[in-house]
Formats: C-alpha cells, structure tokens, sequence
C-alpha cells in the first residue's frame, strides 16, 4: 500500500496529541489532516472526506461517539479509529458496535496504531480475510 495518497484525519481536542500522531502519521507516509474539534472535522467533509479517522473519545465541545453518529446519518463512509485516555468497557463496545475500524486506548505503540489505520483503509472485505 503506498500511503502518500491516503489522508487520514486526527481529530482531538489535546494539542500535543495532535502534533504527535501527524507527526508519526507523515513520517509512515501519510497524508495527515489536524483538528481540534469534531465540529471542525465535521464541516471538512462536505470538501473531502479523508480515508480514515483517528477521534478522540473525550472532546469537550463533541465526543467522539457524537462526531461517530453524525457521520453514520450523514451517508458518508470514514473508517474511525476511537482513541482514550479513559478506557470504558461500556463506550468500547458502543463505539465498536456502531462501526468504528478501531478502538484504542491510550498510550498505544506507533505499530498498533499504523496497523490499525492500513486495516481501516483496507476495507471490511479484506479484514474479514484476515488481510
């Protein structure tokens, strides 16, 4: 897979979290996309839609799970990885049962990560093979 035509969205409200993970995004080859809100993240789709997301599960103006949702009832399709600081059985399993690709808590190695978005960007096809 050559990532450099692949974008792939961080969307969360802690800057350092941000910087951090485009960073490690562009250096795996990435296209990375920064925001600091599901709100911001929202209105960049009606541009483009990335191929991927990273969401931040706590944001204060809108969680993860909302920004989720909204996606869902828009008719876009956006493979979300969930990513937290608080890991909770309870919004794990909502998260994962609505369609998120990917839920991590945080701190999480680079590889599981990057594995997680090539299995978002690959499709549900693909992870059903186990590819």
């Amino acid at each position: 897979m050559t990532q450099a035509k692949y974008v792939v969205a961080v969307v969360d409200d802690d800057t350092s979290v941000r910087k951090a993970l485009s960073r490690l995004l562009s250096a795996a080859g990435f296209v990375a996309e920064s925001h600091s809100d599901g709100t911001q993240f929202l209105e960049s789709l009606s541009r483009a839609a990335p191929h991927c997301a990273i969401v931040d599960l706590h944001m204060p103006k809108m969680s993860g799970l909302e920004v989720q949702a909204r996606i869902a009832a828009s008719g876009l399709h956006v493979p979300l990885i969930i990513i937290t600081a608080h890991d909770e059985p309870t919004l794990r399993t909502r998260a994962l049962t609505a369609g998120a690709t990917g839920y991590l808590a945080k701190p999480f190695p680079d590889k599981v990560l990057l594995d997680a978005i090539a299995s978002a960007i690959a499709g549900p096809e693909r992870r059903a093979n186990g590819g």
